[in-house]
C-alpha cells in the first residue's frame, strides 16, 4: 500500500483549521506551520507540529524539504502567499508564481496588473509621503478611500469625506501597512459581492457570487454575506466576466481566489483579488451549502496536482450574519440553544465571550459573534439566519 501524500498547510489558526481537518480526514499527513505554538490547528489529531512564522520564507522551504511534501497551501489569508510561491518553486509543486503573489498580497502592484491588463478599477494612486498624499488628495477632490497596501481584514482603511480628518486617516492606514505604502483611491458606490473561483491549468471556474453587507462608512468592515446574490442574472454575468479577467491579469493559473467587486453605475469594478479562499465563513460553510461543492477539499487536491470535483449538486441559499456591538464588556449572552434550534440554522459561534472587552466593529477582528444558516432560496437563508441572530440577546456594559 502506498504512503499516504504530504500537504504543507502554512497556518494553524481558526482561519486554516478546515483545511488541517479536511486533509487529515482525506488520508493525508499534514504538516501544519504557525508561530503560535498553541494554535488551534496543533491539536488536531495525527497534524505534524511546526512552530515556523508563515512568512519566514527560509525556514518553510527548509521545512518542506525535510518532509519531501507532495503540495503547499494556505486557506483564508493572505499574509503566506509569498511563502507558497516559494515553496512551491523550490520543489516544483502546484502553486502560484512569486509575482503571481505579489500582485495578489501588494494592493498598489496589484491595481497596475489590473489596469494594465483592462480590467475595471477605480481610480487610484499608491502614495510614500505626505507630500504624495496630498497630491493624490487633490487629484481625486472628494470622497476617497484611504487603506494600507499590504493588510488585511479591513484594517486601517477609511472613508474620508471631509479634507481635515484625511491626515488622520492617512496616518492610521500607514500604520497597518508593513512596507509603508498607503493607497488612495475613487470611493465608489453600489453593492457588493464576492466571486469565489477555482482555476486549473487557467481554466478559471466561477463557484458562486456572494451578497455582502458592510458597515458603511467609514471603515466598511463586512457584517454579513448571503448566497446566491439576488443581483440581475446580465449584473451577474458581467461580475463573472470581471472576475475571471482579473484572475488572469494578476496570473493565477492553479488555485483558489477571492475577488471583491462593486457594481457601480459604470458596471463592475474590481475592490480586491486574492489568490486564496475567502474568510469569514464564505468558501469553508456556505458555499458547501449552497452548491454542494468543497472548495476546501479542491483546494487541497489541486495544490498535490489533482484533479477535484467542481460539479455542482444543490441549488440552495446560506448566510452568515455577525452579532450587533458596542464597545464595553460582555455581561452575558442569552438565547444561543435557542438559536441553534430554529430552522435551518447549521452554527451559532461566540468568539468574543462574557468578561471580554470589545470595542465597536473596526475590523473582522472584533467581530464577538455570528449565525450560519441555509434554506431553500437566498431570501430564505436570510429570513433564517436573522430569526436567529434576534433570539440571542447580548448585554455589554462598562463593567461586569
Amino acid at each position: 500500500m502506498p504512503s499516504p501524500k504530504t500537504i504543507m498547510i502554512l497556518g494553524a489558526s481558526i482561519l486554516q483549521l478546515p483545511a488541517i481537518e479536511k486533509a487529515a480526514a482525506m488520508g493525508l499527513r499534514v504538516v501544519a506551520l504557525d508561530w503560535n505554538p498553541d494554535a488551534v490547528g496543533f491539536g488536531v489529531p495525527g497534524v505534524i507540529r511546526e512552530v515556523v512564522s508563515t512568512i519566514d520564507i527560509p525556514a518553510a522551504v527548509e521545512t518542506a524539504g525535510r518532509y519531501r511534501i507532495d503540495g503547499v497551501m494556505t486557506l483564508a489569508t493572505d499574509m503566506p502567499m509569498r511563502t507558497v510561491a516559494a515553496v512551491a518553486k523550490a520543489y516544483g509543486l502546484v502553486g502560484i508564481d512569486k509575482q503571481t503573489a505579489i500582485r495578489a498580497t501588494d494592493k498598489g502592484v496589484m491595481r497596475a496588473a489590473l489596469q494594465a491588463h483592462g480590467v475595471p478599477v477605480p481610480a487610484f494612486f499608491r502614495v510614500r509621503n505626505d507630500a504624495e498624499f496630498r497630491t493624490a488628495q487633490n487629484r481625486l477632490n472628494g470622497k476617497m478611500i484611504v487603506k494600507p497596501a499590504d493588510s488585511s481584514g479591513s484594517r486601517g482603511v477609511h472613508l474620508v469625506t471631509d479634507p481635515t480628518d484625511a491626515q488622520a486617516a492617512y496616518a492610521d492606514a500607514k500604520s497597518f501597512s508593513r512596507c509603508g505604502d498607503v493607497i488612495v483611491e475613487e470611493y465608489m458606490r453600489g453593492p457588493e459581492v464576492s466571486v469565489e473561483t477555482l482555476a486549473m491549468n487557467g481554466d478559471v471556474r466561477v463557484i458562486q457570487i456572494t451578497d455582502k453587507l458592510t458597515t458603511g462608512a467609514p471603515r466598511f468592515v463586512e457584517t454579513g454575506h448571503t448566497q446566491p446574490s439576488r443581483l440581475a442574472a446580465a449584473t451577474r454575468e458581467a461580475i463573472e466576466r470581471v472576475a475571471i479577467a482579473a484572475n488572469h491579469a494578476i496570473g493565477i493559473e492553479n488555485g483558489p481566489s477571492h475577488t471583491e467587486i462593486i457594481v457601480t453605475k459604470d458596471g463592475p469594478k474590481v475592490v480586491e483579488i486574492g489568490a486564496r479562499l475567502g474568510g469569514d465563513c464564505i468558501t469553508t460553510h456556505l458555499v458547501p451549502l449552497s452548491t454542494g461543492v468543497d472548495m476546501v477539499e479542491a483546494c487541497i487536491r489541486i495544490a498535490l496536482g489533482e484533479t477535484p470535483d467542481l460539479a455542482r449538486k444543490a441549488q440552495r441559499g446560506a448566510a452568515i450574519r455577525y452579532f450587533d456591538q458596542h464597545a464595553g464588556t460582555v455581561r452575558f449572552i442569552e438565547g444561543l440553544e435557542r438559536a441553534r434550534s430554529m430552522p435551518g440554522v447549521r452554527q451559532v459561534s461566540v468568539v468574543h465571550g462574557v468578561g471580554e472587552r470589545v470595542t465597536e466593529i473596526t475590523d473582522s477582528g472584533s467581530r464577538m459573534g455570528f449565525v450560519i444558516a441555509e434554506g431553500e432560496t437566498a431570501d430564505d437563508a436570510e429570513k433564517n439566519c436573522e430569526a436567529a441572530l434576534h433570539a440571542i440577546r447580548v448585554g455589554i456594559g462598562d463593567a461586569l
